[in-house]
């Protein structure tokens, strides 16, 4: 039998990270690592901890307890280096509101030797009609297509994106994914913050999920699904009748009913052992089918999070 091929080597390592702003901990034990050429993803509750730990990273705010290196640099000492070879596009970023867009390409792509053409960058993210307009007169989602072009201007061994598609409508969201998936298949490794499920579990290769400053999962987004999403889901529609001997089918764990939907819940091949009883019971809905559980039913699991 050949060997399995070694992963790739940590870009980024954490290692038990700390941070408090007087009396609050934002971050009180946070560990992972980033492998060279994944995208990987940080998810949590707002106030988690997710920005402090990606500035801490970048050299932006200061580490109280840990290890942390980043491309071989600690920013406690390195933060220059480390933001030299980084692109980064923060959740609170700000121009000069008479800037014009390609006066900020330009000037960000010079600050590193071989950076992005401005005029690439500006095509790549749906501005170049907007060259010669000016920072303040750009909508929200423009402004934020911008500040990630400026994220990837120098042409960065590894970008962090906090918040990336936040005041993006749906279609220029897509967009966006398959330009993230673009830098990482041209060598670059992502560090993607992100409240939207959706987009973490379509792109993220890895992720951990973060809760009142600790890290309490973390693994490849299917992984996490079969560990904390739930099990099987069979839901139809039936209007009539107690249902609740289904409990008593082979490989179901639950069923509940919001008025005419109803929801089993169970492992294996729940699916059949449930259709089977059904039928046999006369009950043949047009709508059974089984439902696959989400990056956000785990990401319920863990953080208990309620819905607004």
């Amino acid at each position: 039998m050949g060997s399995l091929a070694p992963m790739p080597a940590p870009v980024v390592t954490v290692a038990n990270l700390r941070k408090r702003y007087g009396n609050f901990t934002a971050v009180s034990d946070v560990s992972f690592d980033v492998a060279e050429g994944e995208i990987f993803g940080i998810l949590g509750p707002n106030g988690a901890g997710k920005t402090t730990t990606v500035e801490s990273l970048q050299g932006l705010r200061s580490i109280e307890g840990g290890e942390v290196s980043v491309l071989g640099f600690d920013p406690r000492t390195n933060a220059a280096e480390i933001r030299r070879r980084i692109g980064s596009q923060l959740q609170e970023s700000a121009l000069p509101d008479r800037m014009k867009v390609w006066e900020a390409l330009d000037l960000f792509g010079s600050l590193r030797a071989g950076g992005r053409d401005w005029r690439e960058l500006l095509g790549d993210w749906g501005l170049g009609h907007k060259s010669e307009a000016r920072f303040g007169s750009l909508s929200g989602g423009q402004q934020q297509r911008l500040f990630v072009a400026l994220a990837l201007a120098n042409d960065p061994q590894l970008v962090f994106l906090d918040e990336m598609t936040t005041g993006l409508d749906p279609a220029s969201r897509r967009v966006a994914w398959e330009l993230i998936r673009r830098i990482r298949e041209q060598g670059t490794t992502v560090v993607l913050v992100t409240h939207f499920m959706d987009e973490a579990e379509t792109l993220c290769d890895r992720l951990v999920v973060i809760d009142a400053g600790t890290v309490v999962a973390q693994g490849s987004p299917q992984g996490l699904i079969a560990r904390y999403g739930g099990g099987a889901r069979v839901c139809f529609s039936h209007g009539d009748g107690n249902l609740t001997w289904l409990r008593n089918v082979p490989h179901v764990t639950d069923v509940q009913r919001n008025r005419d939907r109803v929801e089993v819940r169970g492992d294996g091949p729940v699916l059949a052992y449930v259709a089977a009883a059904l039928v046999e019971r006369g009950i043949a809905p047009v709508d059974l089918r089984q439902e696959r559980a989400t990056l956000e039913d785990v990401f319920l699991a863990l953080t208990e999070e309620e819905p607004e």
